[in-house]
């Protein structure tokens, strides 16, 4: 048996290619979805056929396709190619955006938003990240593409009532067509073409058995509640937010940048100090708690302080703390706690939670604000987040467990007495061995393993 490669080692010039141009991809995409969150609301008000509740639908509507189209564009890239499904997906994406640009309706806005979320490319862009990187630096390449996504959000906050001052809703539409146009050249261009497509761990698990592993996760469960819940008073906050910033505070649409852009940055630098604090894994169940109990107050300061610019717009600071701290710390969750063979499945269904919750929270948030007005909205958001952390509270935190991967050469000969003695390390709870990858995937608790467990392993000279 040979030595496996380390897993401290850099990415390679292609994996940090490859990895830079689909985050790329991925972050064009998602951006074209953001820029229209803080402005369409009051755009709306003036489209043929326009009500509250089909303002919430418009925004929510990419929610529901791209939750229902994303495991079958994951399968067809299995079997047309990566790149051609990411394409024909920004295809969609793009063609979703001008039908928006052109309409005048909002039923027709709603034709393409939907149609944008119809091109579901998450899981393929995924898929195809893992066939252009090792396993050793996949959970980097996920974390760089997460993080590019987290910004386009932010940029969007801050860039779509700017671009919507100088070219309109309208034209921001035909911007996002051009940016998924820009992304499909990036695709052919920059990201590179996998030899072989890469085979997850647990693909020869059924899909029916893999998703039934993970909806007995009660941990897993919580957390899609939780991205289900976050999502949902995220669409929400984007129904009510705009119109409070006009009739209460007489913050025009035109000038409502200048309030997105200091209370993202405040969040920001408020945020930093609470996920640093994650670094300790007991900390991280108070922490979790804690961005819950942020989103409860600044729902509340929304109720109650929407007529003083004084409570507000610190309101704001507060709730988009809360939501950077829940954003930045679940996807990290699931896959400490998803099973190394079904980690796929989990992050699938984590994903679909979050696009659904987005459904949600655009439908119902229109629904309340046609009946009740945007205090109704607050309060319906505030009683989603009581009950998500009622849940929460009584919940035992959950064992947090990393994952190692070691790479070998001829494992076929050696696997079981190699997993025997991997299973047999203090610390070492789940040992997958994938023979015709020359991969052994562990679960481990770090509190428990020893240092030096491993050391044969990482050191042992090629035979």
């Amino acid at each position: 048996m040979k030595k496996r490669r380390s897993t401290g080692a850099p990415m390679t010039s292609l994996e940090r290619r490859s990895v830079s141009a689909l985050a790329g991809v991925f972050g064009l995409r998602m951006l074209g979805l953001f820029l229209i969150l803080p402005v369409f609301a009051l755009y709306a008000v003036d489209l043929e056929g326009n009500t509250a509740f089909l303002t919430g639908v418009a925004i929510g509507a990419y929610g529901l396709t791209q939750a229902i189209f994303q495991i079958p564009f994951g399968l067809m890239s299995d079997k047309f190619g990566r790149k051609r499904v990411i394409a024909a997906g920004l295809l969609i994406f793009a063609i979703g955006s001008v039908v928006a640009a052109m309409a005048d309706s909002i039923n027709g806005v709603i034709i393409g938003r939907a149609l944008q979320g119809t091109g579901a490319i998450a899981a393929a862009v995924i898929a195809l990240a893992s066939d252009l990187t090792r396993e050793e630096q996949r959970t980097k390449a996920m974390a760089i593409i997460g993080m590019t996504i987290g910004l386009a959000f932010f940029v969007a906050l801050m860039l779509g009532p700017v671009l919507d001052r100088s070219i309109g809703v309208p034209g921001i539409f035909w911007l996002t067509a051009v940016l998924a146009i820009a992304a499909i050249v990036v695709v052919y261009k920059s990201v590179p073409t996998p030899v072989a497509s890469h085979v997850p761990v647990g693909g020869e698990t059924s899909l029916k058995k893999q998703f039934s592993i993970i909806l007995k996760d009660i941990h897993l469960l919580r957390l899609d509640l939780g991205i289900f819940c976050l999502h949902l008073v995220l669409t929400a906050f984007f129904v009510a937010v705009p119109f409070t910033l006009v009739e209460s505070l007489d913050i025009q649409r035109e000038s409502q940048w200048s309030v997105y852009l200091p209370v993202v940055l405040l969040s920001v630098i408020a945020m930093v100090p609470l996920v640093l604090m994650t670094t300790r894994k007991k900390r991280i169940p108070n922490i979790f708690l804690a961005g819950i109990v942020l989103l409860l107050v600044g729902e509340l300061i929304f109720t109650f302080g929407a007529q003083s610019t004084i409570w507000f717009l610190p309101g704001m600071v507060v709730w988009f703390t809360g939501f950077n701290t829940l954003e930045s710390l679940m996807p990290s969750l699931v896959s400490r706690l998803a099973p190394v063979q079904n980690k796929g499945a989990a992050i699938g269904i984590y994903n679909s939670s979050e696009f659904f919750g987005a459904f949600l929270g655009g439908v119902l948030g229109g629904l309340v604000l046609g009946l009740y007005g945007t205090r109704g909205v607050y309060l319906m958001s505030a009683a989603v987040i009581v009950i998500w952390l009622l849940i929460m509270l009584p919940a035992k935190p959950p064992k947090l467990l990393d994952t190692r991967v070691l790479r070998f050469v001829d494992l076929d000969s050696q696997s079981n007495s190699l997993a025997a003695e991997l299973s047999a390390i203090d610390g070492v709870t789940e040992v997958i061995v994938m023979a015709p990858q020359g991969v052994v995937y562990l679960k481990v608790d770090s509190e428990l393993l020893l240092p030096e467990a491993l050391e044969k392993y990482e050191t042992v000279a090629d035979n």
